[in-house]
């Protein structure tokens, strides 16, 4: 896929989702048609009708307990519910028994799929496929929409640097570029390409900065200046606002003292003011609340005040809007305007979802969307695409082994490989490795599990060993489980955790190949298992259909495609590192280490460069790294023309060939370096990526266009442009490799 296509898409999903007639000035796609109904029943509304639209609640349990409070119009959204018998009662109940019939917003966490699941986010980030993760959005949607939730808190643009941040499963890795195209895909997956009944209106979140949490703690402190914002943060939100994403979530964060919540300049000043956002904006949940404990408000009518006044137009879970709006406004300290402009965000989604049109879902046909052969279908391929092939001695893809052993807490754990913040999975239609390998190999797979779950400590493997003596081959799942990453499951140590990695070495002692699969939600330091594999496959938490998936590139079946979205670190220590960094004053040149230290050296800088002098600069494994059961050979590297306008087109060509034996699919990378520029720039960045499959000595030569305004940036003097100047340009399969290009733009 063409990178300029894809960019270009955002415009065609704006216009396709407006229902009739001239488009609006706005981002989300309404027309004039759909303003007029929302004026006129603005116009009908009371201010206490209008406050309670902006009230979310957390519904889940009998519908008597809420019956009373949607009667009288202070409930405008419920998340958490998914039975579609309940959610048409309530829905019944706010369209039926209320003096307006306006229609809940019914919310939902739809992170990865909904009952089918696919991989982690960061996992469908590896796959560099953002045609793929569009279609799993979709499967999402169908799924959701089936059962009546027509809003997933989804997707999460955090850019994420430090693994041990928890929510890094979540999100799409270090990149701005790849998370760009990630939220776009998912927007337009879980939207559609045109609004009807299985439109799921999207939520971009966390708004923003939230992945660069201090120390990777969840909930902490980030100290972002403007300029990293505009740069690194902000784009995949911009570019998710352009594609049409009907809503945002604002995080739990401070950013240099402001919670997100309460933070004018970036929701009200960037979001609504230079970006023209007008669809929904929610707190996340009881975050308005949250903004006193951060010191930032007195008590809840403090806070209600100034969440409103910034520029939040729904509050989950915290009440204050419901609790004090109306005396903020009989007080003059929230203008009635301000709620206004609120409540027709609202109604202007409930109108372009239909929902006044089409409340009700259809329950019995709801069952039969669930689990979909197409659906289970391409979680597989998901799950197959996400999967990087870290290290191979030739022992993969397996052929002719007989006798396979098959250990570890991860082979056969249906819930953990689902991964993290799936509330709607179910396990008994997993199919684990285990599962898939009985399957495909009857009689041949023998399964001694060594440890019962990732955490669990053992002094003695003699059951695995006495087995492994007897194997052709090890087959080794290891990793963590599901409640070890994500939302307020950050961790300090990022090893393979319990006795993972005193069991692999207990196998690598038996002298029988041993491969390791390691299913986890981040990546985790692995450097000291290396040596105790003669393969390692990694598989962020693959899904439902993870199984299937894994046994298919074991085997050879499907060639190993993913790339890692994430630098893997060599030990903890190194965090964050990552790729597209600055260029210091003194480079890294290959330096003095830790043992080649004299004793009582003179006290010297050594070799005065950045680095540390225990594990050097380098990581385990760079970005955008992931090996082939084949080879593939770059060549004939050429830039259409040596020097471009700011208003060009870079065409860069290239022959790439497969010079193995087996078809395989390349992930090509364009990286760009802006050699001097009014602040100091990335070393790299990436531009432009497509994924090309060839067959065994097939060469194919390949050309990609990136926009000269890709190299735009928000310089010195604030404001964003394409700076003249020299550049470079690399052409390879990960961050780290490739010979740099020259040309200049003027």
């Amino acid at each position: 896929m063409n990178c300029i296509k894809y960019l270009s898409l955002s415009a065609v999903v704006v216009l396709a989702l407006a229902c009739t007639g001239q488009k609006k000035a706005g981002t989300i796609g309404a027309d004039e048609t759909v303003e007029a109904r929302v004026e006129a029943l603005l116009g009908k509304m009371t201010l206490a009708e209008k406050i309670g639209q902006m009230n979310q609640v957390s519904a889940g349990g009998d519908v008597s307990n809420y019956a009373d409070a949607i009667r009288k119009g202070q409930v405008g959204s419920i998340l958490n519910e998914v039975d579609p018998v309940k959610i048409n009662e309530f829905q019944r109940l706010s369209v039926e028994e209320t003096r307006l019939g306006i229609p809940l917003l019914v919310g939902r966490d739809v992170i990865h799929g909904f009952h089918t699941i696919f991989p982690i986010p960061l996992g469908l980030a590896a796959t560099f496929d953002p045609a793929l993760v569009e279609e799993g959005a979709r499967i999402a949607a169908l799924e959701a929409t089936a059962q009546g939730v027509r809003w997933t808190f989804s997707p999460m643009l955090d850019i994420a640097r430090d693994p041990r941040w928890g929510r890094i499963a979540e999100g799409s890795g270090e990149d701005t570029y790849l998370d760009t195209r990630m939220a776009e895909a998912m927007v337009y997956g879980y939207q559609g390409r045109k609004a009807d009944t299985t439109s799921m209106a999207a939520c971009v979140k966390h708004f923003v900065g939230y992945g660069a949490a201090e120390g990777g703690r969840d909930y902490n402190s980030t100290f972002l200046t403007e300029r990293q914002l505009r740069n690194f943060y902000l784009p995949p939100f911009e570019a998710a606002i352009k594609a049409g994403a009907m809503t945002l979530m604002t995080s739990f964060n401070d950013n240099d003292g402001v919670p997100s919540t309460g933070n004018t300049f970036v929701v009200k000043d960037i979001l609504r003011g230079e970006w023209g956002f007008d669809g929904l904006v929610v707190t996340d949940w009881n975050s308005m609340g949250e903004m006193i404990n951060h010191g930032f408000g007195e008590d809840r009518k403090d806070v209600a005040e100034k969440a409103a006044n910034a520029g939040v137009d729904m509050d989950m879970m915290t009440y204050g809007f419901l609790s004090h709006l109306e005396e903020l406004v009989r007080s003059g300290a929230v203008k009635e305007k301000t709620i206004d402009n609120a409540v027709r965000n609202i109604l202007r989604v409930k109108i372009m979802l239909g929902l006044f049109e089409h409340p009700y879902v259809d329950v019995e046909a709801a069952k039969a969307v669930q689990y979909a052969p197409t659906h289970l279908a391409a979680a597989q391929k998901a799950a197959e695409e996400s999967a990087i092939l870290l290290k191979n001695n030739g022992i993969l893809p397996l052929k002719g082994q007989s006798r396979i052993l098959v250990t570890g807490p991860m082979a056969d754990a249906p819930w953990d490989q689902l991964g993290t913040w799936c509330f709607d999975g179910q396990k008994e239609h997993t199919i684990t490795p285990l599962k898939a390998l009985q399957e495909r190999f009857p009689g041949q797979v023998t399964y001694v599990p060594g440890l019962r779950f990732s955490r669990e400590k053992r002094d003695r493997f003699d059951d695995v060993v006495s087995a492994a003596r007897g194997a052709d081959v090890i087959l080794a799942f290891l990793g963590e489980e599901s409640i070890l990453s994500g939302e307020a499951h950050c961790l300090a140590d990022l090893n393979l955790i319990g006795s993972q990695s005193e069991l692999l070495a207990a196998l690598k002692a038996t002298g029988k190949p041993v491969v390791a699969t390691i299913l986890a939600g981040r990546p985790l330091t692995i450097e000291r298992d290396l040596p105790n594999c003669d393969a390692v496959l990694y598989s962020f938490h693959p899904g439902t259909m993870g199984g299937p998936a894994l046994a298919n590139l074991l085997t050879g079946e499907v060639n190993p495609s993913g790339k890692t979205p994430i630098t893997f670190l060599r030990t903890v220590g190194q965090a964050p590192l990552y790729y597209n960094h600055n260029m210091t004053g003194r480079p890294y040149q290959g330096e003095t280490l830790l043992a080649d230290i004299d004793l009582e050296a003179g006290q010297t800088s050594l070799g005065n460069t950045s680095y540390y002098l225990d594990y050097g600069a380098y990581p385990l494994f760079p970005f955008g790294y992931g090996l082939s059961y084949t080879t593939f050979e770059y060549s004939n590297v050429s830039l259409d023309k040596k020097e471009y306008g700011k208003e060009d087109q870079i065409a860069v060509s290239f022959t790439l060939a497969n010079t193995g034996e087996c078809r395989g699919t390349e992930v090509v990378q364009v990286y760009v370096r802006d050699l001097v520029g009014s602040l100091t720039r990335p070393v790299k960045e990436l531009k432009c990526f497509e994924r090309v499959e060839l067959n065994p000595g097939e060469n194919r030569i390949v050309t990609l266009q990136i926009p000269v305004q890709e190299l735009a940036f928000w310089g010195l003097d604030g404001t964003k442009k394409v700076e003249t100047g020299e550049f470079q340009l690399w052409v390879a399969g990960d961050s780290a490799s490739g010979e740099p290009l020259t040309f200049s733009v003027k």
